[in-house]
């Protein structure tokens, strides 16, 4: 049997959670929505995109655009390694890119790579290089970011 003390000390649970902080400001919230529409708006284009394209393409700029990308990951992976080894927060921020840019790569790699040998070769690199590291990246940022400052 509980005594009325057990009732004193009884642990009081809400029946709904709080607001964890405080409500966005006004510009956020708009800049929020903004960003929502815009990307509402983006799916018709989606649309239009898959059946206007043409099956093939020629690049004329093909080498700066795949030696830029690549550029611009090994940029992304020594920013957040020295961002991180000097117990930067930041790496987050950086980290959280450069996993986009490798995600984005293994995808670009493997849907451009003609069949045989160069689609084997895009797939060994996207499952050996290119998401294993955008893994470790988003893991980063993720873990960096869920915790308090």
């Amino acid at each position: 049997m509980a005594s009325a003390e057990d009732f004193d000390r009884a642990e009081v649970i809400p029946l709904h959670e709080e607001a964890e902080g405080p409500r966005p400001a006004r510009g956020m919230r708009r800049a929020g929505w903004l960003l929502v529409a815009c990307g509402l708006a983006l799916l018709p284009w989606l649309y239009v995109l898959a059946t206007g394209l043409p099956a093939t393409a020629t690049a004329a700029h093909w080498p700066v655009a795949w030696v830029g990308l690549d550029a611009l990951e090994a940029l992304g992976l020594i920013a957040t390694g020295l961002l991180a080894t000097r117990g930067d927060r930041r790496h987050a921020l950086a980290a959280a890119a450069t996993a986009t840019l490798l995600a984005v790569d293994a995808w670009f790699d493997t849907t451009t790579a003609a069949p045989g040998g160069d689609f084997a070769t895009a797939v060994a690199m996207a499952l050996g290089a290119e998401l294993p590291l955008a893994a470790l990246c988003g893991r980063l940022a993720l873990r960096t970011l869920s915790r308090p400052a």
